[in-house]
């Protein structure tokens, strides 16, 4: 039995963050990193940075300007995947199959934009739109899902009601309304993954993951809410060991909106 720390961070850049991420890397020491948001194409990301941290092995999927997603890992892998969904090219998963007996998805669902409305808002249609397939896919594959897996990444949805500073206000807020949060909750439903964050955390207890850069003080207002996941298949709900939402990385010079969380998996 060995056990696996996994960390997803959206970086928001990774080419400007890279030396964040090396510190977190130096400080936390995951066996594996998965990335959001590195808007980096394949040929200009960071690799070297990384692979002198022992991260040698490495699954990207990136593009100029927008989107990526990278998995940067210390365990080999079997093979990788990359999945497109809503017939779009735009960088938003990568997949391995680690050596240690794990798969793991890495996902960066749409921000969706600012309007909840999608006859109005393509953005927020194609959010939509991606979440509604991604429970078509979970729905397709329900045979597997006693397999060892795990799903990460930030999915731009907060789903419950502890996972907003204020839930009636953002009920018409982009990530928390309720078109998105049925959507998400139906994928979960879909493969019967467990939410991890929530195994540790009562959900009764307020806890979050993101942070506008709005707020001039951002741990005076508090005013986040939980954007950034990790799930696990049915048979890992009694492997996990181990939980923790980096929030003091949110004080980080040139910090991300988003901070990393972890956990750990005995597989």
């Amino acid at each position: 039995m060995a056990a696996v720390k996994i960390a997803t961070w959206n970086i928001n850049s990774v080419r400007l963050r890279r030396n964040l991420a090396a510190r977190f890397l130096r400080r936390h020491q995951p066996d594996v990193l998965c990335l959001q948001e590195t808007k980096c194409p394949d040929e200009l990301f960071p690799a070297e940075t990384f692979k002198s941290l022992g991260y040698v092995h490495q699954a990207i999927n990136g593009q100029k300007g927008y989107h990526g997603v990278a998995i940067l890992s210390r365990l080999p892998f079997q093979r990788t995947e990359k999945f497109v969904l809503c017939e779009k090219s735009d960088c938003r998963h990568v997949a391995v199959a680690l050596e240690a007996g794990l798969v793991l998805h890495n996902f960066y669902v749409p921000a969706g934009g600012d309007i909840p409305d999608p006859d109005v808002n393509p953005k927020f249609a194609h959010k939509l739109a991606f979440l509604r397939e991604l429970g078509d896919r979970f729905e397709r594959a329900r045979d597997g899902r006693h397999a060892p897996m795990a799903l990460v990444g930030d999915l731009n949805v907060a789903p419950l009601e502890n996972d907003v500073w204020s839930h009636k206000q953002l009920l018409k807020v982009v990530s928390h309304t309720p078109a998105e949060v049925e959507l998400l909750a139906r994928a979960q439903r879909a493969f019967d993954w467990h939410d991890v964050t929530r195994i540790f955390v009562p959900q009764e207890e307020k806890i979050y993951s993101w942070w506008s850069y709005r707020n001039q003080d951002w741990r005076a207002s508090d005013r986040g809410r939980r954007l950034d996941h990790i799930w696990v298949s049915p048979g890992l709900k009694g492997a996990v060991s181990g939980h923790a939402i980096m929030k003091d990385m949110r004080d980080w010079q040139l910090a991300s909106d988003h901070v990393p969380v972890m956990a750990t998996i005995t597989l």
